[in-house]
């Protein structure tokens, strides 16, 4: 017998004709330096499969063999459409071996090879490249071995990533080590030139030469000999694209410098950012297929209960609520939020009225008919403009099939509405919902309270999200409830932010547990970045993290808008804030959001227009009160203010009759400076039984001139991280403290200085 390091060792080889399980060999497609590929038909499944061997002379060398399986692994656990898919893995004759989809097609260096290819076309290829490497270093799987070659586009334009010869495995046993040098010279990142750990950011620094080579026709490094193009990877600046070819988007020459920045720090942290780059500039370059026409747009109706029981409401409005959901998720097309869209609900309105209202083109309605477990439910697609029908369907079925129904006519929307999808889509489309129904209809009580804003209704939203968490310990959804209730208390001074954004953190974390592709739950943790942990860079990752999963979630826009304002990205801020309006037309906290964003600009005229917008729809709603209060302080109509204020108080509760009456009389007896005497003695003997934000402590003692005061609960909203102290720069008070050396010391402090 032969010993177990014996490389000679025969090998079968294998020809046209060879059987191996069930899979018949057709002939030969390729081989690299570790394989051998061929093409083979699956007798079982009667399909063609790609069939990669270890190569003949690497088969009795233990490592090689680890690392080959490591490869199968690694791709076997990416299901996606930009990655070409691994079926099985087994061994024949001494042959590792393992069976991956045969994708007809042509590989990105043929294609590059054979002409320049337009600035559109290169957006479209270099998303579906990025979509699959996000999808791996997701899964803690990094490719390492990026380029033209290892990306084949298939019949249907679609590129897919294979090869994971080189991936390192981020829970691997050590198979890769710091120090080894891995790789294709002329695509490698500086980090592995080196010799160093290479992490997801190598990867993109592969990708940037991929694109620079698609875009200029040549690879921006490489020179007459190996050591040459090493070097020039670690030390030498890239032509600019301009110089190689004209007619290129500045925007795009952006993007490929930073996918080519040698320090992996500079470089795009994650290939979800450079997703987010690229969709927004292919929404203005020419040739894309991205987005040829404008986004078709629709509204989803309550669907209408025609069961005798009342109790149904929440069923139906599950039903719209869930198509709502899954249509949202979708970068092109603009679904109305629900609570827009539920204004309408018992009215009977037009549907052209109703189209003109929330400025879509489509709108979507139906009805429920429930007998026992039976369920009849009817769809019709409506042109907004003229009332016509699009497109109709009745489903009788059995209640179990009620998530099914709803793919049904999600689908059938965006095959009439011909609306291109892409790799998450896909998945978040057809990925399965098993909500327990009662607890779905428990997350939409929930969300109907948390949306009302008050203290008694965030707690009626807390039992409601419980409720559901109870029911189905798995709904994600209800988990990204919780998450943005307990911040939400913050805000009403029910909780503590030490007390309320742990808890909200530890509720985000297990929504994305449950759904790893859960839009909302992202949103949550970028709020929470945000406003408590004050780590605004990992917030717009998170907000641009879900906005990508669920374009059309309007809280994500909205909260993303303030953290952009807060980072003196004034202009994307009024474009997020506006986006959210464009989803939420009649929602009343993203209107007073967009009044708030107006207020801190000093814009008041449009900010008070957007403040009366939203009284006309409810005159209830506190948050508009307080901004109306801000807008006239601001403005110095100091009675103005005052009176919108004891709206405020009003309508929250936080004082009780005896107490907005001690206010008002204070006012009468003494003005502006006793009414704010009297409100900070009301809120010091509120502080002995509940939470009372230091920021508002300290804006108080400020209108009334004690700046050392002022400060020094400035100093404990600091200590605090109040989700207050980040107004701090917009400010009525900034005015009277701004002098201050403590004022630009704590902006400092808090990173707010630059």
């Amino acid at each position: 017998m032969q010993p177990d390091d014996d490389k000679t060792q025969a090998v079968t080889v294998l020809s046209k004709g060879t059987v191996i399980g069930h899979y018949r060999i057709v002939e030969k497609i390729g081989a690299g330096g570790m394989g051998e590929v061929y093409l083979a038909e699956d007798t079982e499944l009667n399909r063609k499969v790609a069939l990669k061997f270890l190569s003949p002379h690497l088969c009795q060398d233990a490592h090689c063999r680890a690392r080959f399986k490591r490869e199968a692994q690694a791709a076997a656990k990416l299901g996606h459409s930009n990655i070409v898919a691994v079926h099985e893995v087994g061994e024949h004759q001494n042959r590792p071996f393992f069976a991956m989809e045969f994708v007809e097609g042509r590989s990105l260096d043929k294609i590059v090879a054979a002409g320049r290819l337009d600035e559109g076309k290169v957006i479209e290829l270099t998303l579906g490249i990025c979509n699959g490497l996000r999808k791996a270093h997701e899964s803690g799987v990094i490719h390492r071995d990026i380029k033209p070659s290892n990306i084949i586009v298939d019949r249907d334009n679609v590129p897919r990533v294979l090869d994971f010869g080189l991936a390192a495995v981020l829970d691997c046993d050590g198979l890769t080590q710091t120090g080894s040098t891995l790789g294709t010279v002329g695509y490698m990142s500086p980090e592995q030139v080196a010799g160093q750990a290479a992490d997801a950011r190598s990867d993109l620094f592969s990708l940037g030469v991929v694109l620079y080579e698609m875009v200029a026709g040549v690879n921006p490094f490489r020179r007459d000999n190996q050591a040459a193009t090493l070097r020039a990877i670690c030390d030498a600046r890239p032509d600019p694209v301009a110089r190689r070819r004209t007619g290129i988007s500045t925007e795009l020459e952006r993007i490929i410098g930073k996918l080519l920045e040698k320090s992996p720090e500079v470089r795009y942290q994650t290939a979800a950012d450079v997703v987010g780059d690229l969709r927004a500039l292919a929404k203005r370059s020419p040739g894309t297929d991205l987005k040829l026409t404008p986004d078709p747009s629709i509204a989803v109706l309550p669907f209408a209960n025609l069961s005798a029981d009342p109790e149904q409401e929440y069923f139906c409005d599950g039903m719209s609520e869930e198509i709502i959901n899954a249509l949202s998720h979708l970068e092109n097309i603009r679904v109305i939020a629900r609570t827009s869209a539920f204004a309408f609900k018992g009215k009977h309105e037009d549907v052209r009225d109703i189209g003109r209202q929330l400025g879509v083109e489509h709108l979507l309605e139906g009805s429920v008919r429930k007998a026992g477990k039976r369920l009849r439910i009817t769809a019709q697609l409506v042109k907004a403009s003229d009332g016509s029908h699009l497109w109709s369907e009745r489903y009788d079925r059995e209640m179990e099939d009620v998530f099914a129904i709803q793919d049904e006519i999600s689908l059938a929307i965006v095959d009439r509405l011909k609306i291109k999808l892409f790799g998450d889509e896909e998945a978040i489309l057809a990925r399965k919902r098993a909500y327990d129904l009662e607890a779905y209809n428990l997350y939409l009580q929930g969300r109907f309270y948390w949306n009302k804003r008050t203290p008694q209704e965030l707690k009626k939203a807390l039992e409601f999200f419980e409720r559901a968490i109870e029911r189905d310990p798995d709904f994600a959804l209800a988990y990204a409830g919780m998450a943005d209730t307990y911040s939400m208390l913050n805000q009403v001074w029910e909780l503590s932010p030490a007390e309320a954004f742990p808890k909200a953190k530890s509720m985000a974390l297990k929504a994305l547990e449950k759904d790893e592709l859960l839009g909302e739950a992202h949103a949550s943790l970028g709020y929470i970045a945000y406003v408590y942990d004050w780590d605004w860079p990992k917030a717009e990752s998170e907000f641009k993290r879900a906005i990508e999963l669920n374009p059309g979630y309007a809280s994500a826009h909205q909260w993303y808008s303030q953290c952009l304002e807060l980072m003196n990205r004034k202009e994307q801020s009024a474009e997020e804030i506006e986006k959210a309006q464009t989803f939420d037309p009649l929602s009343l906290i993203i209107r007073i959001s967009a009044a708030w964003f107006h207020c801190e600009q000093g814009e008041f005229a449009q900010a008070e227009e957007q403040c009366r917008t939203t009284l006309s729809m409810d005159r209830d709603f506190w948050v508009v009160h307080f901004v109306l209060g801000s807008i006239y302080e601001r403005r110095g109509l100091h009675d103005q203010a005052i009176g919108e204020y004891l709206e405020c108080e009003t309508a929250i509760g936080f004082f009780d009759p005896q107490a907005l009456e001690a206010l008002r009389t204070a006012l009468e007896q003494s003005g502006w400076q006793g009414y704010w005497q009297k409100h900070l003695l009301l809120l010091k003997l509120l502080a002995g039984h509940r939470y009372i934000s230091p920021y508002v402590m300290a804006q108080d003692y400020a209108r009334l001139d004690e700046l050392d005061l002022a400060f020094e609960w400035l100093e404990k909203a600091y200590e605090q991280h109040d989700p207050g102290l980040l107004d701090l720069q917009f400010d009525a008070m900034s005015s009277r403290l701004g002098s201050d050396r403590r004022f630009a010391a704590l902006l400092k402090k808090m990173g707010l200085d630059e």
